[in-house]
């Protein structure tokens, strides 16, 4: 892929979109690119963890970061394998030493997250003990380059709509950009790709097309990632679990206009709003389908 990113969506890719035919408002056929969505079975060496549904692209990120982002693998723990097989849909990781999780299966709490998230009670019991870093800032110069360069992204997001992007960031790079069909498989894909490239999460940006709810408020604390950024709108708890942790909490970051209800002494205003300029008909388009 071309541009400014390690990783980033390929919307020309046929197996994550497919065309399906139809009948516009006039009764006119027309063709319709629709996004793909199969099952993917997670185990965790011999224990089958969840089925998740997903565009299927990144397997082994997804795996890893929705462990990782589940506390189910730490950081000291060592992955001797990752093992995917399309035909039977499953995915598996190895680690040398088994880990028994069923006391965390026992434990789980149902989000508003799309298809399968979920949110462990330990994952919340850990969530205190985390320090984001108080020295991160965000320049209000690299927010709106960021938002620029992220909507104007080709992307499934643009192709065929019913998806989420995640993209994570450094000042005004956007360095991976992940979608699916639930928010949090975005998230986890990201997840999974720092942990295994060991990437440190202490001056990283995280940027979603999403609302900021609770659990893309807990994924990014437990990530270590200080800022976390939408263009789209906030849940109360998301809020208040983002002043609790000490995350700056931007969103409705659209064009020149943004709104910050946590974190905001990270914030450095080194740009006149009045020359970012409005959006570009891409972020409108995004900004439309990002309730989807």
């Amino acid at each position: 892929m071309t541009g400014p990113y390690i990783l980033q969506p390929d919307p020309s890719d046929p197996a994550l979109s497919t065309e399906v035919p139809g009948i516009d408002q006039t009764g006119a056929p027309v063709m319709t690119k629709v996004v793909t969505e199969k099952p993917l079975t997670l185990y965790l060496n011999s224990q089958e963890v969840v089925t998740m549904m997903t565009i299927g692209d990144h397997p082994d990120l997804l795996a890893v970061g929705y462990l990782k982002n589940q506390n189910m693998l730490s950081d000291t723990d060592v992955i001797t394998g990752i093992d995917y097989d399309d035909d039977l849909e499953v995915v598996v990781v190895r680690t040398e030493q088994e880990t028994n999780f069923e006391d965390k299966m026992k434990k789980k709490v149902r989000t508003s997250g799309c298809a399968q998230g979920t949110v462990f009670g330990d994952v919340m019991e850990g969530f205190d003990r985390i320090d984001l870093p108080a020295n991160a800032k965000i320049k209000t110069s690299w927010l709106y380059h960021l938002a620029k360069t992220i909507n104007m992204t080709p992307s499934l997001y643009l192709e065929a709509g019913a998806i989420h992007g995640c993209v994570l960031c450094q000042e005004d790079k956007p360095l991976v950009y992940m979608e699916d069909v639930g928010r949090h498989n975005a998230v986890d894909k990201i997840a999974g790709w720092m942990m295994l490239n060991k990437i440190p999460a202490g001056d990283k940006i995280f940027y979603t097309t999403g609302r900021l709810t609770s659990e893309m408020v807990i994924k990014t604390v437990m990530m270590g990632i200080p800022v976390l950024v939408s263009r789209s709108g906030f849940t109360a708890w998301g809020v208040e679990l983002a002043q609790k942790a000490g995350l700056t909490l931007i969103g409705r970051a659209r064009g020149k206009r943004f709104v910050a209800l946590a974190g905001n002494e990270r914030i450095e205003f080194d740009m006149n709003p009045d020359l970012a300029g409005d959006e570009p008909e891409n972020a409108r388009r995004k900004g439309s389908m990002a309730a989807e």
